[in-house]
């Protein structure tokens, strides 16, 4: 029963988007197979499938290794890229033309990834890129790209991303 629940975690905060609970139930279901060695090996089909049809025919980038808190949902999800180290909250929102990741360093090396808290509304084509961490409650507009901290309770907008107000 609870291997249930965890497949469709998603499932309510994408009512009336077939899309969006079809890609996450396939997610969850790769992420759980993803956790023994045996798994992976019996379920290796299905993770080809899963890359094939989410990534491949859906253009939505959401890596097996990624981790994600319940409830996430996607709104028009096309070119969505989220890198696999990435940390995404509890019921957070991600909408089209989304790019999350690290970015290369001067160095040569590539940053950590980003650190996204729960009950986060990310706009579309918005581009988070970096080491940072976005808190809770925070509203991300549409277009903005985000490569220093957002804190918590607030709205950030804009190229480079500023703290537009407090909610």
């Amino acid at each position: 029963m609870i291997f249930f629940a965890y497949l469709f975690q998603d499932w309510s905060a994408n009512r009336q988007n077939f899309k969006a609970q079809l890609v996450l139930f396939m997610f969850r279901l790769v992420q759980a197979f993803n956790r023994y060695t045996i798994t992976k090996i019996i379920f290796f089909p299905y993770f080809m499938l899963y890359r094939f049809i989410v990534e491949w025919n859906l253009g939505i980038e959401l890596p097996r290794k990624l981790t994600i808190g319940k409830g996430l949902s996607l709104y028009h999800g096309q070119a969505l890229v989220v890198n696999k180290d990435t940390v995404i909250g509890e019921n957070c929102v991600l909408r089209n033309s989304t790019t999350i990741g690290h970015k290369k360093l001067a160095d040569g090396t590539h940053s950590r990834c980003p650190r996204i808290g729960n009950n986060v509304d990310i706009g579309a084509n918005v581009c988070i890129i970096g080491d940072v961490t976005i808190g809770d409650n925070v509203i991300i507009g549409a277009g903005a790209v985000v490569i220093k901290d957002v804190p918590a309770n607030s709205v950030a907008v804009g190229n480079p991303a500023r703290i537009l107000e407090k909610k």
